[in-house]
């Protein structure tokens, strides 16, 4: 760690965003070690670095350099107390079951009532569209092969060839594919 020059912790200290972000650059290395040795469940890695963060902000609002301590070594105290502060706070018993739990996978939401509104709308505009957009044949080729029915089956039950049945497929299939 090498010394802060005093004029630009003065600038910091007097609210120069300038000066607290060359701070900031300079001090990272060390704000990013301390995070890296306080991980825990419940506190990571980013979180750690933003404690240390929050550390050197009370440093620069704190620091008294007639005290004798020269900055970088106050700063430094500052960083490894509040991240160690915010691992031991992460560790309490009190935040066992939130640490330890098993997160519900996000899909297993249920969807809220204007999520199956705007789903039924949806559902309701496909069928409109196969109702007035296909023909006959082409709503029944399209049935028999969502029911894993093949071609040969189909001509057979729809009284057409399979040739038939897979054109009316394809129609199908482009049209859906078309529609608005």
């Amino acid at each position: 760690m090498h010394s802060i020059d005093p004029h630009l912790l003065q600038q910091a200290q007097q609210g120069e965003e300038a000066a607290l972000a060359a701070l900031i650059a300079c001090m990272m290395p060390l704000i990013r070690k301390g995070a890296a040795g306080c991980c825990a469940p419940g506190l990571d890695f980013e979180d750690a670095v933003q404690e240390g963060l929050i550390g050197l902000f009370r440093a620069v609002r704190g620091y008294d350099r007639t005290q004798g301590a020269p900055f970088a070594a106050y700063a430094a105290a500052c960083i490894r107390h509040a991240q160690n502060d915010a691992r031991r706070r992460a560790l309490r018993k009190k935040n066992a079951p939130l640490n330890f739990s098993v997160p519900l996978p996000a899909d297993s939401a249920l969807p809220g009532p204007e999520e199956r509104a705007i789903a039924g709308e949806e559902v309701a505009a496909v069928l409109h569209r196969l109702r007035t957009g296909l023909s006959p044949l082409e709503r029944r080729a399209l049935l028999a092969s969502m029911q894993g029915i093949g071609p040969r089956q189909a001509a057979q039950a729809l009284g057409c060839t399979p040739k038939a049945v897979q054109n009316a497929l394809a129609r199908a299939r482009r049209k859906l594919r078309g529609a608005p």
